[in-house]
């Protein structure tokens, strides 16, 4: 919680702040609060009523889908929602090069994506790509 929201919170902190401000700024004060306050309300209204109205046109759905024999269930696996296809998986690239990194490891590369630091540094040096393959 903010400073400001924490003394606006506090009865002894809006005394004290009172007793130095003129009745005429306390009033003009409080007509904003109410202002503001007013605002707020109509605007968690008007999200009440957006909410309900939404809930009554999911409300009349579900009771056309009744009637023709359709549930929810049947619309979230249906092969529509998915596209009309399924989702292939790509098989695991086997490694074709082998080499030692800096710790010391053993470790693979597929040829695929970023060149190891290892390989490139070699490959910089002006070994080839072959002396790596497995």
């Amino acid at each position: 919680m903010s400073l400001t929201l924490q003394n606006l919170n506090n009865i002894r902190t809006l005394r004290a702040l009172a007793r130095e401000l003129s009745m005429d700024v306390l009033e003009e004060v409080l007509e904003k609060v109410r202002i503001v306050t007013e605002e707020k309300r109509s605007e968690q209204a008007e999200l009440e009523q957006q909410r309900a109205e939404q809930q009554d046109k999911i409300n009349a759905l579900l009771e056309l889908m009744k009637a023709d024999g359709i549930s929810p269930s049947d619309l979230l696996s249906s092969e529509l929602l998915q596209g009309g296809h399924q989702v292939k998986k790509r098989k695991t690239r086997e490694a074709k090069y082998r080499f030692i990194d800096a710790n010391g490891e053993e470790k693979t590369w597929t040829g695929q994506g970023r060149t190891p630091k290892p390989i490139a540094n070699a490959l910089a040096n002006g070994k080839s790509l072959d002396d790596f393959l497995i």
